[in-house]
């Protein structure tokens, strides 16, 4: 029975990737990776173990996004409020994303840019998130932004920060900033500067928030809800919510 089911999924995500307009796809893809916890517990493991399964999985979904043309990828791992809310479980949350971010910047494949409040992560784990940003710097395709110790309100806090250091470096006074200071100032400070806002952000485990995810960027992204939890996100489900966003007549705050 089970092979009969698996070959009708076959058959839906074979067809379901070949009535994909191509002309309409997004090129920057937002994932909150939401549920590995829940995903653990229904299994009967611990934070750790829904972790690690979540981690599994992020290698095929970049291999997802190259099929269909996506240029950039932004991956959500750890907010800030995790740096604090998981108490004991934090040191091998990190270990694991040491682990992941590692092996994707190995494999050679996608430039990896670590953003965040990087400055608020252990030595270790900030030392092995900027070394795969370096060891990958010169790597050409599928930029892969991961987000670790991240937070939308902090990372507009940093880029007006970082302006403000930039503009007094300069001799320019606050007056006279304040004459000239328009929303590209801002935007040309942030984790994601020089990129394409993203056009999609998806968010699994059924949760339908944002939770300060690309604040700034996400002002006219379209958004997709998907309920299952992330370690069982399939690629039929990636389909689903690139046709959704096909669909969609994109009015840019019109």
């Amino acid at each position: 029975m089970r092979g009969v089911r698996d070959l009708a999924y076959g058959l839906y995500e074979r067809r379901l990737a070949r009535s994909l307009p191509t002309a309409n796809l997004p090129r920057h893809v937002g994932v909150i990776l939401d549920g590995n916890r829940r995903w653990a517990k229904l299994r009967g493991g611990d934070a750790a173990h829904g972790t690690q399964a979540g981690a599994d999985n992020i290698e095929p979904l970049l291999t997802w996004c190259e099929e269909v043309g996506v240029e950039v990828v932004t991956l959500w791992l750890l907010s800030t409020d995790n740096l604090t809310a998981r108490g004991s479980e934090l040191d091998s949350l990190l270990a694991i994303i040491e682990g992941v971010v590692a092996d994707l910047a190995d494999r050679g494949r996608w430039r990896l840019n670590p953003m965040g409040a990087l400055d608020l992560l252990p030595d270790h784990t900030r030392k092995v998130l900027k070394e795969a940003g370096e060891l990958t710097r010169e790597t050409s395709g599928l930029i892969v932004n991961i987000a670790v110790g991240y937070g939308g309100r902090q990372e507009i806090a940093d880029a007006v920060r970082s302006m403000l250091h930039e503009h007094a470096a300069q001799g320019v006074s606050i007056e006279e900033l304040a004459q000239i200071l328009d929303v590209e100032h801002i935007s040309a400070h942030l984790y994601t500067k020089g990129q394409p806002d993203p056009d999609l952000v998806i968010r699994t485990s059924g949760e339908q928030r944002l939770g300060g995810f690309l604040l700034w960027q996400s002002a006219h992204s379209e958004f997709y809800f998907c309920e299952a939890y992330w370690p069982d996100f399939r690629r039929v489900d990636f389909l689903r919510a690139l046709r959704s966003y096909a669909e969609r007549e994109r009015r840019f705050g019109a």
